[in-house]
């Protein structure tokens, strides 16, 4: 199994970011070539025990979806504990379930959210280096920083308190993938422990979003674990055209009259072409005035009205007080009626099958 770094080694890391730029060094080191015949491709390593189930586009909606997640939890909490919440997304891997549990602190608020949409649980990890820091804000303290919180689990009272904070963010992640599903998420079960909750086998892989949380000088991790088993039939809707991150509404009447008041009043531009044919140049150049051009358009076809470049109505032309004038005929066939014309034709002819009864 990988090593995986504790909650204390993460923030160590955090912190080590904040006092000094980080130095670049990148996963791979490319060794320079044996000679001039010979030169070193790069290498992908790939582990055969965690397989890459959810694909590099559905990781970028992962990402999107949970951006959004991130603004409208750390609003809602700030506005619950009246102070700066910031929540920040800086992770979105996918890796197995086993790995995601070892990697956790013992004790913590591990919660449990089901819906019925969904084909299992979701899990949402909040640790106690900022969970004891909001529920202390919540029962009046939290004027003097400290680094120090109790290894003990949530006592019941402040189990209560915590439940407001997992009500915002089951709300900021329902408002999240509502272009997704309805997910209408609930808490069915809260440990402390997260080795005595197996959800998934280990070896299952999981997509595992992490926020930071930051109060003051404080801050913590959140963790969101999501089973790839259990969003098994929404993977399909993770597309760039449905998890867009601003919501799509119905307009109302007052947004329709004002677009078709705006649309009503728009200009086009409206052509008349009388007939098309080809001809030489030296024909158009000994053309005089009472010359006679024939073309192949019958003279009861009428004309074609285009409308912005588009044939859209055959009309007669003529005169009406003293003005040239148009009288429309009827509207041109577009290509989607043209083709949904043959289709509802090859559906009556299917449905005008005889069918044939098979003998018992």
């Amino acid at each position: 199994m990988a090593d995986v770094l504790s909650q204390g080694e993460v923030e160590s890391l955090l912190a080590a970011l904040d006092a000094a730029p980080a130095e670049s060094s990148g996963g791979y080191t490319s060794q320079p070539a044996r000679n001039n015949n010979e030169s070193l491709g790069q290498i992908s390593v790939y582990d055969f025990k965690r397989p890459e189930r959810v694909s590099k586009e559905q990781m970028r909606a992962f990402q999107a979806l949970h951006e959004g997640f991130s603004r409208e939890f750390g609003a809602a909490v700030s506005g619950m504990l009246r102070s700066i919440i910031e929540v920040k997304l800086i992770s979105v891997d996918q890796l197995t379930y086993g790995e995601f549990v070892f990697s956790l602190e013992n004790p913590t608020c591990f919660n449990l959210l089901y819906s019925d949409k969904l084909n299992g649980h979701i899990i949402l990890d909040l640790n106690p280096s900022i969970i004891y820091p909001i529920v202390d804000r919540l029962l009046g303290g939290g004027k003097s920083a400290t680094q120090s919180f109790p290894s003990r689990p949530l006592t019941e009272i402040e189990l209560k308190l915590v439940s407001r904070i997992t009500k915002s963010a089951i709300a900021a992640l329902e408002n999240s993938w509502k272009n997704i599903s309805e997910l209408n998420l609930r808490v069915s079960q809260i440990e402390s422990n997260p080795q005595l909750v197996q959800i998934v086998p280990p070896n299952e892989v999981i997509v595992l979003i992490s926020f930071e949380i930051t109060m003051g000088d404080l801050r913590g991790i959140m963790n969101l674990c999501i089973p790839f088993n259990t969003i098994e039939p929404l993977v399909g809707k993770l597309s760039s055209d449905t998890w867009s991150a601003y919501a799509k509404h119905e307009l109302t009447p007052e947004e329709k009259a004002q677009l078709e008041v705006g649309i009503g009043s728009a200009e086009v531009q409206t052509v008349a072409v009388l007939a098309e044919t080809t001809m030489s140049t030296s024909d158009l150049l000994h053309l005089n005035v009472g010359d006679v051009i024939l073309t192949e358009r019958d003279v009861s076809q009428g004309i074609t009205l285009h409308i912005e470049g588009y044939p859209t109505f055959s009309a007669d032309i003529g005169q009406l007080k003293g003005h040239k004038a148009l009288q429309i005929r009827e509207p041109l066939l577009q290509v989607r009626d043209i083709i949904k014309k043959h289709m509802d034709a090859k559906a009556g002819t299917e449905n005008q099958k005889p069918k044939v009864a098979s003998k018992p």
